[in-house]
């Protein structure tokens, strides 16, 4: 019994630091990659996921999603470009995305819209494992615009985004199919659809996301070149003019002389317009 109250100091020493150590906050979290990450079972749904240091619930996201016409193109193509937004946009989670292309007679409108809508369906479910908050950005270049464009548009689920990056992507279909830049859009078209305006009007007019711009739409920059052969510039201005008229936020960025994509000065300058759009718009 003479040992009992060595006993209980040692005892209570032992609980007291027990609980210091239990009340010490967790090391932040590094920096983490995963590559071709898969959030459907196709072999084209991957993703690369890129989670940076010190992040939490917090953490802002950011999802980018290639071009090639729905028919071609990879996530490879913005692979150069996840180390520009990091030091533009440093604490985002970026998330590159692959989807299933439309070849042949397989993967017509709307299978890429459909798997852009699983890939953030993915990213959310994974949203406490990947420590990440519910605020989205979308940037896509050309196809990945417009599926950029109408996955921001048309839906507020798993998460309403909170802004879109749209480096020249159609926005007007029928206006596409019946006014092209080159006689070659058309047949684009027809391919990715499989059929024209009118003998597929329901499918033209639900893969097109002016039709879904409304007063309530996230805040939006788009980027186009004045001799794009491609996605003509009216299209770009056609969606510049109806989030005007219903008073969402938005920038317009024309360069004269370029074509569809540019590189060197116009090209830093279009990420600077885009780090001071995402910085005023995504809090």
């Amino acid at each position: 019994m003479k040992h009992w109250p060595l006993i209980v100091f040692s005892a209570l020493i032992l609980a007291s630091c027990q609980k210091d150590n239990d009340s010490a906050p967790d090391p932040p979290l590094p920096e983490k990659t995963e590559l071709n990450v898969a959030y459907g079972a196709d072999a084209a749904q991957k993703m690369d996921v890129y989670l940076p240091a010190g992040r939490s619930t917090n953490t802002k996201v950011m999802i980018m999603i290639h071009g090639g016409g729905w028919t071609q193109g990879d996530k490879s193509e913005f692979t150069a470009y996840v180390d520009t937004l990091k030091r533009r946009l440093p604490g985002y989670a970026i998330f590159n995305i692959n989807y299933r292309l439309a070849t042949g007679s397989v993967n017509f409108f709307p299978t890429q819209e459909n798997d852009v809508k699983a890939a953030l369906d993915f990213i959310y479910s994974k949203r406490n494992e990947y420590s990440i908050s519910d605020k989205y950005v979308l940037l896509g270049a050309s196809a990945g615009g417009h599926l950029s464009l109408l996955q921001a548009y048309k839906y507020t689920s798993p998460v309403k985004i909170k802004a879109v990056v749209d480096f020249f992507g159609p926005t007007e279909l029928v206006n596409m199919y019946n006014n092209p830049p080159n006689p070659l859009i058309p047949l684009l078209l027809l391919q990715v659809t499989g059929g024209n305006p009118s003998t597929h009007a329901a499918l033209y007019q639900q893969s097109s996301p002016l039709n879904f711009v409304t007063s309530q739409s996230p805040p939006t920059i788009i980027l186009h070149g004045g001799v794009d052969i491609v996605v003509a510039p009216s299209q770009s201005v056609l969606l510049r003019n109806q989030l005007q008229a219903l008073g969402v936020v938005h920038q317009y960025v024309f360069y004269p002389t370029e074509n569809h994509g540019w590189t060197g000065t116009n090209l830093a300058d279009s990420f600077d317009k885009i780090q001071a759009f995402i910085t005023a718009n995504v809090n």
